[in-house]
Formats: structure tokens, C-alpha cells, sequence
């Protein structure tokens, strides 16, 4: 019986010193107001990007 993958999804961190499990990880940078709100909106439509195209299934 064939196995079929509709979705898959891969997570890898890549920068110097990731390949050491030991390290603690940087920290990131603070974000301002207006650099907050464009990522939270980019990932609003990115999740109904996705709602809609489930719903097409």
C-alpha cells in the first residue's frame, strides 16, 4: 500500500556555531512597533493563505 505525503514541513537552523549542541542561542534583535505589526501581519495572511487552501481540499 503506497504512503502519500500531502504536507511536510522542515526545521533547521543554519549559522556559524549551530552544528554545537552545547551553545546557548543569540538573542535576537529588539523589533520596533511598525516592524512588529508587518510581521504579525504577514503571518496573519500567511495562516489564511493556508486556511484557504484547505478548505479548497
Amino acid at each position: 500500500m503506497p504512503v502519500i505525503i500531502r504536507e511536510i514541513q522542515i526545521t533547521a537552523e543554519v549559522g556559524p556555531g549551530s552544528s554545537n549542541a552545547g551553545t546557548a542561542a543569540p538573542t535576537a534583535a529588539p523589533v520596533n512597533g511598525a516592524d512588529r505589526e508587518a510581521i504579525i501581519a504577514a503571518c496573519v495572511e500567511e495562516v489564511l493563505r493556508i486556511m484557504r487552501e484547505k478548505q479548497e481540499r
